[in-house]
């Protein structure tokens, strides 16, 4: 089974046409949704409508507490899967990608990765700042982390793999970008990138922060020397 894991902080007016578009992705195959939840709006309200309806939506709504890795990582300790995906809730992840991904799995491959920077890929949804910002971002990160050297795009949000990878790692709730922790400390051997485009938002406001990348660059820091540590090269 398929458990789709999706973070979210005040994403009301996104939730409904997502989890519809999932549906309609996923028509053909097993899967759930567990949305892990840090809203101070009415998100939280919603999705319980949406649990109470299917009983294929989970909800973890937790207080007082934030952070996207944090959130992912309490999402795969509630997952059932045996297939696990990362994606964010405000429809820059185009859920039609789901199938693809799922497709790729059964290909004996254990981490499908959306790429921006892939042939036909493409960055639609970021301003030139933050385009800026997340270029110096991936070039930091393959500086300092080997594993990220052949991955086009290491800070992806949009993610499947295989339980097997991370079980049993050492990955940290340090900023924002989760996939760099599976990338450096995961257990795995084939990486697929597939082309897509990351969409402009349509409702709510952007997480960006200058705090988050203050978070990446200790995340970076933090990886150099767990990957010394256990000899990860």
């Amino acid at each position: 089974m398929l458990s789709i894991i999706i973070p979210v902080y005040n994403e009301k007016g996104n939730i409904l046409e997502l989890t519809s578009r999932i549906k309609s992705a996923l028509k053909n195959n097993e899967y759930e949704i567990v949305f892990v939840d840090d809203s101070t709006d009415e998100t939280p309200k919603i999705i319980e409508s949406l649990a109470l309806k299917y009983n294929n939506i989970r909800l973890k709504h937790r207080k007082g507490k934030k952070g996207l890795s944090s959130a992912v990582i309490d999402g795969f300790k509630l997952a059932r899967g045996d297939v696990l995906s990362v994606m964010d809730g405000d429809l820059q992840h185009p859920p039609e990608m789901l199938e693809s991904m799922l497709f790729q799995m059964k290909k004996d491959t254990d981490i499908v990765i959306c790429s921006r920077f892939v042939l036909g890929g493409k960055e639609e949804g970021l301003n030139i700042f933050r385009k800026f910002a997340s270029f110096i971002a991936r070039l930091i990160g393959k500086i300092f982390l080997k594993p990220l050297r052949k991955i086009s795009d290491p800070t992806a949000g949009f993610f499947m793999l295989k339980r097997k990878v991370i079980k049993n790692r050492d990955l940290r709730a340090i900023g924002w970008k989760i996939l760099i922790e599976i990338l450096v400390m995961g257990d795995y051997k084939r990486v697929v990138e597939l082309p897509y485009s990351f969409k402009r938002r349509k409702h709510e406001k952007s997480k960006f922060t200058i705090s988050v990348q203050g978070q990446y660059l200790k995340q970076i820091v933090s990886l150099f020397i767990r990957s010394k540590k256990y000899n990860i090269k």
